[in-house]
């Protein structure tokens, strides 16, 4: 049988047949995907064969293939500095949820998702969220984060969950594709999702007043079939992004501002840092290019990597997979 993986707990699977059943399943032995250093060998959005597995009490599967992935996004792994860990497989379009200080979302991390995302050929846009909540400072700052991201070309929305802004905006570009909800935790993923398909009732949490952090209410990425012709992957929180599996060399040409000037600088293998006739340290004193930006750019160089998320989760998998056994 092929179908489509719509949960991953780290130890089992839930597949979605191509007739609609689910169903709970394993992997087959050893399993590893050639070429790929990863601490999951399957991710959500994965499609797979399998089988069931006739040695089991109850009725489960046994995945023993994976199909080739039009694409994946990833984020260092959590324990493993080497490894990667897949967030998703066969996106369409990916949202990336902003907020500017419920909890406050930087330039950086923006920066960084931003770059896998183009590494790995997927789709972004960002999703401005609890615009409701901003008072006349946070305002203008969302308008100049809005305004730095639309000059380079990618597309923004303003979204209110709770007011239903922007919801049919978001709709429209969601129908008929596989999409994926990504952010820190306490952006507001769940709450968005609740406010496209009510019928899902997804869990939420308030943001915690002395930290101003989410309280993690998605515990492993999943994947929902809404009733407008969509499907949308709710993925757990991330503290910071970890950069995997990019040479210097090639950062630059995953800012899309850069890509087109890069051409123009004196040599071919400029890191745009002490390198003379820098094509983009010319824009960058023309403000032709967000200093932010830059910074970031930086900071992936020279392999400042943010504090990426420990693993929050590990004890909510344990116990899952316990009540599977």
């Amino acid at each position: 049988m092929t179908g489509i993986v719509y949960k991953s707990t780290g130890s089992w699977y839930t597949v979605k047949s191509e007739t609609g059943d689910f169903m709970e399943c394993r992997i087959k032995g050893k399993f590893r995907m050639k070429g790929i250093k990863s601490t999951n060998p399957i991710a959500v959005g994965d499609v797979v064969d399998y089988e069931i597995d006739e040695n089991s009490d109850s009725v489960t599967g046994t995945i023993h293939n994976i199909h080739d992935r039009k694409n994946y996004i990833v984020r260092k792994s959590v324990n493993l500095s080497h490894q990667m860990h897949i967030i998703a497989s066969n996106i369409d379009r990916v949202f990336l949820l902003v907020t500017v200080n419920n909890p406050p979302t930087t330039f950086n991390f923006i920066d960084r998702f931003l770059v896998t995302a183009e590494a790995y050929g997927i789709e972004t846009v960002l999703v401005f969220n609890k615009i409701d909540t901003l008072d006349d400072a946070t305002l203008d700052e969302q308008l100049y984060m809005q305004h730095v991201y639309q000059e380079i070309g990618y597309q923004c929305l303003r979204v209110s969950s709770t007011e239903m802004k922007g919801i049919e905006a978001l709709k429209a570009l969601m129908i008929n594709k596989v999409s994926m909800f990504s952010g820190h935790s306490g952006v507001g993923k769940s709450t968005l999702v609740n406010a496209l398909e009510p019928a899902l009732h997804l869990k939420t949490k308030n943001i915690s007043e002395a930290s101003k952090q989410g309280q993690h209410t998605t515990t492993f990425a999943e994947m929902y079939d809404l009733s407008f012709g969509a499907k949308i992957i709710d993925t757990p929180g991330i503290k910071g992004f970890g950069i995997v599996d990019m040479e210097k060399e090639e950062i630059g040409g995953y800012f899309p501002e850069f890509f087109k000037l890069q051409d123009q600088c004196k040599f071919n293998n400029c890191l745009h840092k002490e390198e003379p006739h820098c094509a983009i340290k010319a824009a960058l004193e023309k403000d032709e290019i967000a200093w932010s930006r830059y910074n970031s750019y930086l900071k992936i160089l020279e392999g400042d990597d943010e504090n990426y998320r420990t693993d929050v989760y590990n004890e909510d998998r344990i116990a899952s997979d316990k009540t599977r056994d």
